[in-house]
């Protein structure tokens, strides 16, 4: 795999912040090992939750967990650069961030590469995972602990079902589907069926009420906290992408620990993980419900039909040139 940077060089970026949390008594034992994460979601995320709850109770008899939130230690983006300098001990990054440096982790980012939560896991506990693993630290000097499940991403639309069954791509040739902006989302519309429009976040609601737009792609709580129920009318649960974290901390932090001491660390990570994904799911499943009650039809299409559309349009296209040969295949097999 390469591991020569794809970014701008590892260089000074943002200044550490005065904010220090949780376990300060801890903090305060002169054999502490300091692990200060840099976040840049809020404290009641539940990211944020599962660190603070799982996490930090797991190494506190040798460990200074230290979280600090809304992007206030380090910038968003540079936090893996920070990692890299020996700024900083930990992080929540993702697939997209660790591209910037290692092409390869791109094949984590494109559509229904990742079937579920689960799946998730599997991957990353799975030999196919271990080659990107060893990338992340010859390049930058990161350790990967456990995978984060952050939700699924599905097709709202204005349209009800009985105007239109969303069952297979073929079912959304012309319907204009607001996406994020980059060409990565884009094409990730076209590869749907739809044709994606690109629109500012802020300006999808009235686009949806006027019909500027037939539908727009988000996970549920982004659907449920955006309002847009309010002028949609179904969801077809496609999970064209689901998105996920790796906590991720500095390698030499990581090697001069014990052995038991880092078996400790990576269970407290994947017990967090897996706390969070919990959560996440009980909420994805709740939201179901609630969307349902406002009268929206949710249901969900022919997801081994998309999923062969999908992937076979990104293996033609140039997004999966740093792909390693056989690693989709391998992935799929872990799937359902």
């Amino acid at each position: 795999m390469t591991t020569s940077l794809t970014r701008r060089g590892l260089f000074a970026t943002a200044a550490a912040v005065a904010m220090t949390a949780g376990f300060a008594s801890t903090a305060m034992a002169q054999d502490c090992i300091q692990l200060r994460l840099s976040a840049v979601q809020s404290e009641t995320d539940q990211r944020s939750v599962a660190m603070a709850e799982v996490f930090g109770p797991g190494v506190a008899d040798f460990a200074c967990f230290e979280p600090h939130y809304n992007g206030t230690l380090f910038a968003q983006g540079t936090e893996l650069e920070a990692i890299a300098r020996g700024n900083l001990e930990m992080s929540i990054t993702s697939a997209q961030e660790l591209a910037e440096y290692i092409p390869e982790f791109s094949i984590f980012t494109a559509g229904y590469v990742h079937q579920n939560a689960a799946h998730q896991v599997a991957v990353f506990n799975d030999d196919v995972f271990d080659n990107f693993a060893a990338a992340a630290r010859e390049t930058l000097g990161v350790e990967l602990l456990a995978v984060m499940y952050l939700g699924r991403r599905h097709v709202n639309l204005r349209q009800t079902r009985e105007e239109l069954e969303v069952m297979t791509p073929a079912d959304l040739e012309g319907v204009n589907l607001r996406m994020p902006g980059s060409e990565a989302w884009q094409f990730l519309g076209r590869a749907l069926g739809a044709a994606p429009t690109p629109m500012a976040f802020t300006e999808v609601y009235t686009a949806l009420q006027t019909g500027a737009v037939d539908g727009q792609d988000n996970p549920l709580p982004t659907v449920v906290d955006a309002r847009f129920y309010e002028v949609t009318n179904q969801i077809a649960l496609t999970s064209h992408l689901v998105d996920l974290n790796y906590v991720a901390i500095s390698a030499e932090v990581f090697d001069s620990m014990s052995e038991d001491q880092q078996e400790r660390v990576r269970q407290a990570a994947v017990d967090a993980a897996e706390f969070g994904r919990q959560r996440q799911l009980a909420m994805e499943e709740e939201l179901a419900g609630f969307l349902r009650e406002q009268g929206l039809e949710v249901y969900e299409p022919n997801l081994a039909a998309f999923r062969e559309t999908v992937q076979a349009a990104y293996l033609e296209s140039d997004f999966s040139d740093t792909w390693p040969e056989g690693v989709l295949e391998r992935i799929n097999e872990l799937g359902e």
